[in-house]
């Protein structure tokens, strides 16, 4: 009923810069919030950034002044801009968003994740 897909994932080399995108369709009435998470090899999945419907942001101490989120709310889609990626950035990405469901529900949704590599 409801999909998350995220793309620009793949391998970059430490201090290069990726934006992730995330679209959401379906049975949508509203996006109120949407986020990314990663989850490294053997690390429990952690918050990188949110951003509220009206564009307030907040960010993991990890990534700050280096990532950016953004949305577009016409089009239901986040990004995500990394800059100044470092290897410890690796891990899989993660989109997810507190959906309001066409029948009024509220949903949270998760992509299926798209890889980024940070290597030399």
């Amino acid at each position: 009923q409801v999909q998350l897909v995220e793309s620009g994932g793949g391998l970059v080399q430490p201090g290069g810069s990726l934006r992730l995108s995330c679209a959401a369709s379906g049975s949508i009435l509203s996006i109120n919030s949407m986020g990314w998470y990663r989850q490294a090899p053997g690390k429990q999945r952690e918050l990188v950034a949110t951003i509220a419907t009206g564009g307030s942001t907040n960010y993991a101490d990890s990534v700050k002044g280096r990532f950016a989120i953004s949305r577009d709310n016409a089009k239901n889609t986040v990004y995500l801009q990394m800059n100044s990626l470092k290897p410890e950035d690796t891990a899989v990405y993660y989109c997810n968003a507190l959906v309001v469901a066409n029948n009024g529900r509220y949903l949270q949704v998760w992509g299926q994740g798209t890889l980024v590599t940070v290597s030399s």
